[in-house]
């Protein structure tokens, strides 16, 4: 692997083509296979920019959807091949992107080295022959890819069944001629799961490698090992286990029940090799059912993603946690070269501040979500309401789950639905701030599926007449510690710690700065049920306290162990976290009356 860090997937179209930008400096990045439409019309723009005739995949087609993804993921592929082979023909000389390649490298790369190498050295056949070996050490990045197990609405298969949108996904994937792992999120989906048997290329060799491979985006090390075990006794490995913050990460935010980022990573490194053990034991003999044997268990890695903002917190986490990578994502909307940002919202981002960011309800699947609330998105959505018209027009139909008023799904977001619920109660007859308070509950739910694919139609010119320019985006909270913009060189260069982004906004350790978000999360669900506290509502909430104390505890005793840091840090740290538990102790008085 060139480089330590990978770029997570970044909604639908922020990173749907970030392989086409990074791939060849050897950086990996995560496209969403989710929405085929968006995937379709990126296929055709890459095309037509390379002279070639663009042949349509017709929705009328039998599975259009998955032959729309492992399309478009063959051209990515292609492409990306093209432009590594390119680069490798380029000359050492300063300002080619050959020698930029080995410049983004971290310092700690074999790579690297024999790179310094080879420029200090003075004759010609040596420095041949150096080269050439660095030739043929280059590796790409890879070009991974998210479903959301989460988005799974149901359509007829080729044959008159049913395939879900995952498993559409899954199989476009599948049958596509991308080496490369598939990332799962949002939690265990067992019919997703279990359609992975369909497909040999799961499946490795006699030296343990796959094609493709399996890697779990997880909260929690329990999650991992039950979604990890039912994948093994069916013969799917789990090549890495992706751990993301609950909170501090961007998109939808999966809260865990107080269980903070530093006891969790603890917990994997202590119990790793255990796992695998466990797992390979079951993984064998299922394997073995299928006619392939292994001596030892496969490769697995675990990385971590969601608020570093620091090269000291990326060393730290990697060398503590006997990590294997990191992820980066958010700081990386401020990077062009890298990711779709419409200049419009990209200089909203550049400019934005801390109090610009926050968790919302806005997602129509009713999971908590990350918002900006200077998107033009969330601008349109308040017009509407002005107008009397809340709600959007619902036209790809990815999140229509709700039934409640109609026997066809239709979204929480749309028009449709929210014309119904508003309907629904003005017949209740409540109290004006009742009224408010519910009217805002239906009203918050924006268009994703539009809002989210929009900023690659407008940053590559592709935008149709009369189409929705609003831009739904949904960063972590780090982002508030970046202001500007900022070139693939810049970023690479602040996560190795060769440059400071930061501006000068103080910001808290990643560690505080999660369970900052955890109390303000616990604090916020305690007074939306101050009137109606249940037993069950009392108990999550003492265990979720339980949960944050724990945690505070744990830093306390890791304060010291982080060396990387100056003295004035760690003692800044330690009083950070003496006022949080400040805060949470006194949550004690307003549960113990609701208990």
């Amino acid at each position: 692997m060139s480089h330590t860090f990978h770029i997570p997937v970044l909604g639908l179209a922020y990173s749907v083509d970030t392989p086409v930008k990074v791939a060849r400096y050897g950086i990996s990045s995560v496209v969403s296979i989710v929405d085929d439409i968006l995937i379709e019309r990126m296929r055709q723009f890459y095309t037509e920019k390379r002279k070639e005739t663009f042949v349509p995949i017709n929705p009328k087609e039998i599975d259009f959807r998955s032959k729309r993804i492992t399309a478009y993921l063959n051209l990515i592929k292609k492409i990306v091949d093209e432009q590594f082979e390119n680069l490798k023909k380029q000359s050492f000389d300063d300002g080619t992107d050959l020698n930029r390649y080995f410049k983004l490298l971290p310092d700690t790369s074999p790579l690297k080295s024999k790179y310094q190498q080879m420029l200090s050295k003075q004759d010609r056949v040596v420095v041949a022959a150096l080269q050439q070996e660095l030739l043929n050490e280059m590796e790409k990045g890879e070009i991974q890819v998210n479903i959301m197990a989460k988005v799974d609405r149901m359509n007829p298969d080729t044959n008159g069944e049913q395939l879900s949108d995952s498993l559409s996904a899954l199989k476009g994937f599948a049958e596509s001629n991308i080496n490369s792992a598939v990332v799962l999120s949002a939690g265990m989906n067992p019919r997703l799961y279990g359609y992975l048997e369909n497909f040999a290329d799961f499946l490795p060799d006699q030296s343990g490698k796959f094609k493709k491979s399996v890697i779990l985006k997880v909260s929690d090390f329990r999650s991992a090992l039950i979604q990890a075990k039912f994948l093994a006794k069916k013969g799917i490995w789990v090549s890495e286990f992706r751990i993301e913050s609950g909170l501090n990460c961007g998109g939808h935010a999966f809260a865990t029940e107080g269980y903070l980022l530093g006891p969790i990573l603890e917990e994997f490194k202590l119990k790793k090799q255990e796992m695998i053990n466990e797992l390979y034991e079951m993984y064998g003999k299922a394997i073995l059912e299928k006619g392939i044997e292994l001596n030892q268990a496969p490769k697995m890695k675990i990385s971590v993603q969601g608020g570093i903002g620091t090269a000291h917190e990326n060393n730290f986490l990697m060398e503590h946690y006997q990590l294997d990578a990191t992820g980066w994502g958010s700081p990386f909307l401020l990077v062009p070269e890298a990711t779709n940002v419409d200049e419009e919202t990209l200089e909203l981002l550049a400019k934005a501040c801390k109090d610009d960011f926050y968790i919302s309800s806005s997602s129509p699947l009713g999971i908590p979500f990350n918002n900006f609330s200077k998107s033009t998105s969330e601008i349109q959505r308040l017009e509407r309401i002005a107008k009397g018209r809340p709600g959007s027009p619902c036209v790809k139909k990815y999140l229509s789950t709700n039934t409640e008023f109609t026997e066809l799904p239709i979204c929480t977001a749309s028009r449709e639905y929210q014309n119904l619920k508003i309907k629904q109660l003005k017949s209740e007859g409540l109290e004006p701030g009742a009224f408010q308070t519910k009217f805002d509950e239906i009203t918050e739910k924006i268009c994703l599926c539009e809002g989210l694919a929009a900023p690659a139609y407008l940053k590559n010119g592709i935008l149709k007449p009369k189409e929705i320019r609003a831009v739904a985006i949904c960063p972590g909270p780090n982002i508030a510690y970046f202001s500007g913009k900022f070139s693939l060189d810049e970023m690479v260069s602040h996560i190795y710690g060769k440059l400071n982004l930061l501006n000068d906004n103080d910001r808290p350790n990643l560690f505080v700065n999660e369970l900052n978000l955890y109390v303000e999360y616990l604090k916020k669900d305690i007074n939306k049920h101050l009137q109606d506290m249940s037993d069950k509502k009392a108990k999550y909430v003492s265990k979720f306290k339980e949960q944050l104390q724990v945690g505070i505890d744990y830093y306390k005793q890791l304060v010291p162990k982080i060396t990387n840091q100056t003295e004035v840090y760690r003692k800044k740290m330690l009083n950070e976290l003496k006022e949080i538990e400040e805060q949470l102790l006194q949550l004690n008085p307003v549960v113990n009356q609701e208990i």
